[in-house]
């Protein structure tokens, strides 16, 4: 009894080791869990134009800050003979191109690749909001924007309630005398953007800008387009400046938050910048593992993907055994299938994948049937056993450099694969059914080897399954849970479903008896 409560706690212990890192791969760094999960990768360039009057130049832009659920893959900064540096303070960042003396057009550009990663929990911003300055605004604007506010507060519960009644009064398609004045039809954004933080200041609440990208696929010339965000007294609320909506609308990409300007630049005049977008589908897995090898995930960087490519691609087979070991233990324990060799199946399977399934089987069958043969006329010579499956091995290779021969004249490419079949699994297969034959007769042969191929055929549809492929290859965390469920296979000691069926029979004939 102790043995079995030490072995289920060993099982359990192994199973939830398995699964936890399964979860942790898939939940935290974002491995997907189908192997034809596709992601959208957004790459964003930013183009500044100023004309330099042959003075030192100085060009300070404000970059986009890294969100939880966003993942940065490249950065390019590119200009002419320019140096650059990252500037990182107060949680905002800004590159910084600068240059000794220029002198007419220059052109400086800014290159970022993202893409959502899918984390499980999305950090808001955190930062403590200033004390809002109340605004100098002369006595007839001041009188307006006091009454509207007073109109809106008699609508709102609080400040995001507030901000919203604001912001679609403001926006009103039908505006009284005080709204006409304040709005300015004939101002731009930055003016209804800063009116806004305006009247909010004036009600005391804690507002700022912030400029985003809504990003579309082919877009030229872009500028930013401004929201407004809000404190109201446990976390910040952005609301769209035109509508009042709430909430960070979909492919919006936040480029800058607080009120400090986009684009400085000191020894150049006429300065702008505009944005261009293009959109491109990548491999989710491939985009996870990059992202991860780049950051050194422990996980990642002391695993599988940090070998060479030529020994990830051997691990790709050697990490598809489990599985077919998996089967086995159900065919052979479970089922009640009898084969050669215990794990015979597997290697069978695996000469299956590199031959294709139906050029496989016929190889199989006509290796094994002519080397019984060949076996049955080596036993009338009374050879040692060494002496005699060397000669069994010689004769296999013999067979299989034959069909290689033959089907390379005949021009059946498929055939030329054999040699990935293990020459000695099989003469040593061939040696046991030629003894099987002989002490149990040819039915126990016909028995074990149509179990062992039976079970190599199930092995191999398992082996290659897309998904079972990319599973294993990507999870090999995999492995502890088909530990486990080894473990747990190993204990059954009940009927097999091929002795139930057999004794099915003395079942009715029980039944029948009591009647």
């Amino acid at each position: 009894m102790q043995a079995k409560s030490r072995l289920y706690t060993v099982v359990i212990l192994i199973l939830f080791t398995g699964i936890g890192l399964i979860l942790y791969k898939h939940l935290m760094l974002g491995f997907p869990l189908i192997p034809d999960d596709k992601k959208f990768v957004w790459t964003i360039e930013a183009k500044i134009d100023f004309q330099a009057q042959g003075d030192p130049v100085i060009v300070s832009l404000a970059l986009p800050p890294k969100e939880p659920h966003l993942t940065f893959m490249e950065e390019d900064f590119a200009s002419s003979d320019y140096g650059f540096s990252e500037l990182v303070s107060d949680n905002e960042r800004r590159g910084q191109w600068s240059k000794r003396a220029a002198q007419g057009a220059q052109t400086a550009y800014y290159r970022l690749s993202v893409y959502e990663n899918d984390k499980v929990v999305e950090i808001p911003p955190s930062d403590t909001p200033e004390q809002p300055k109340k605004p100098e605004l002369d006595e007839v604007f001041l009188t307006a924007s006091l009454t509207l506010l007073e109109k809106v507060r008699a609508r709102s519960a609080n400040p995001e309630i507030f901000t919203r009644e604001l912001i679609q009064t403001l926006n009103s398609t039908s505006p009284n005398q005080n709204q006409r004045l304040l709005r300015n039809d004939k101002a731009g954004e930055d003016y209804k953007t800063q009116l806004i933080l305006d009247l909010l200041a004036l009600e005391g609440i804690s507002a700022r800008v912030v400029r985003g990208l809504f990003l579309e696929d082919g877009r030229r010339r872009q500028s930013l387009t401004n929201f407004v965000e809000i404190h109201d007294g446990n976390q910040w609320i952005l609301f769209n400046q035109d509508t009042g909506k709430s909430g960070k609308p979909k492919n919006f990409l936040i480029w800058q938050r607080g009120g400090q300007s986009l684009l400085d630049v000191v020894g150049g005049k006429n300065s702008q910048v505009s944005f261009s977008i293009i959109k491109n589908t990548h491999s989710t897995r491939n985009l996870v593992v990059n992202s991860s090898l780049n950051k050194q995930a422990t996980v990642i960087d002391f695993s599988i993907y940090s070998l060479p490519i030529e020994q990830q691609n051997a691990f790709k087979m050697i990490l598809l055994l489990p599985i077919g070991a998996l089967v086995v233990v159900i065919m052979r324990i479970l089922v009640g299938i009898r084969t050669s060799g215990t794990f015979m199946p597997i290697l069978i399977a695996l000469a299956l994948i590199q031959t294709t399934l139906i050029t496989g089987i016929v190889i199989f069958l006509i290796v094994v049937s002519t080397g019984l043969l060949i076996r049955s006329y080596l036993s009338r010579l009374n050879l040692l056993l060494v002496a005699r499956i060397s000669a069994v091995i010689i004769v296999v290779i013999t067979i299989i450099a034959s069909i290689s021969i033959i089907s390379h004249k005949l021009g059946l490419s498929q055939a030329l694969t054999v040699t990935f079949f293990p020459m000695i699994i099989l003469a040593w297969t061939i040696e046991r059914m030629s003894v099987l034959w002989e002490e149990d007769g040819p039915r126990e042969v016909l028995i074990q080897g149509g179990g062992s191929l039976l079970t190599a055929v199930i092995a191999y549809i398992f082996m290659t399954n897309r998904t079972v492929e990319y599973l294993t290859f990507n999870f090999p965390e995999l492995m502890l849970v088909n530990l486990s469920l080894i473990l747990i296979l190993g204990q059954y000691t009940g009927y097999r479903l091929t002795e139930l069926y057999r004794f099915h029979s003395m079942g009715k004939h029980h039944v029948s008896d009591k009647l």
